[in-house]
C-alpha cells in the first residue's frame, strides 16, 4: 500500500513538475514579448521626439485644401441664401419684411458711385450703411437683386477687417461692382 501511495504521489509530483515547466516556458515567452514591446515603444517615442521633415504640406496639398475651403464657403453662402429666403417667407407670413428694408436701402445707395483703391487699382462700387439684422450674404443678395453681380467674398475682400460674424450697425462699408471696372 505504501508503494501505491508513493507511485500516486510521484505521478502528482511529475504532473506538477510538468505544469511548472510549462508555466516557466510561458513566462519566458511573455518576458520576450514584453521586451519586444518595450523596444517598439522606445523606438516610437524616439520617432515622435524627432522633428519630421515630411510633416510639411506640399503645394498640391495646399491647392486641394484651398479648393475644399472654397467649396465649403460656397455651400455656406448657399445655406445663408436659403436661410434668408426662409426668413423672408416667415416675414411675409407674419406681416413684416426685413428683405424689403434691405432692398430699399440698396436702391437708395445704389446711385452713389465710389472709387476705392483695391488690389488692381481704383474700384467702382457703392457705399452701404449696415442696418440691424444685416448679414454680408443678405447685403450681397440684395445688391445682386438690383443688378450688381457681387459676392459675399468680394464684399469681405473690399472691406479688410470687416468681421462677417459681428457687423456693426451704422458702419459704412464699400460694395464693389465687379462689372463696372
Amino acid at each position: 500500500m505504501a508503494r501505491g501511495q508513493d507511485a500516486a504521489t510521484q505521478q502528482q509530483i511529475d504532473k506538477l513538475s510538468g505544469q511548472i515547466q510549462d508555466m516557466l516556458e510561458t513566462q519566458a515567452a511573455q518576458t520576450k514579448r514584453l521586451e519586444a514591446l518595450e523596444k517598439q515603444i522606445a523606438d516610437l517615442t524616439d520617432k515622435l521626439n524627432q522633428p519630421a521633415a515630411g510633416d510639411s504640406a506640399s503645394a498640391d496639398d495646399l491647392k486641394k485644401l484651398a479648393a475644399q475651403v472654397q467649396e465649403i464657403d460656397k455651400k455656406r453662402q448657399e445655406d445663408n441664401e436659403m436661410i434668408l429666403k426662409q426668413i423672408e417667407k416667415l416675414g411675409k407670413v407674419s406681416g413684416g419684411s426685413t428683405g424689403h428694408k434691405l432692398a430699399a436701402a440698396v436702391s437708395t445707395t445704389a446711385s452713389t458711385d465710389n472709387s476705392t483703391p483695391g488690389a488692381g487699382g481704383p474700384q467702382k462700387g457703392y457705399d452701404y450703411t449696415i442696418a440691424a439684422g444685416d448679414t454680408v450674404s443678405a447685403i450681397a443678395k440684395a445688391y445682386r437683386a438690383q443688378g450688381v453681380k457681387v459676392t459675399s467674398a468680394q464684399i469681405l475682400a473690399a472691406n479688410p477687417g470687416l468681421n462677417p460674424n459681428s457687423l456693426i450697425v451704422g458702419k459704412k462699408i464699400f460694395i464693389p461692382d465687379p462689372s463696372a471696372k
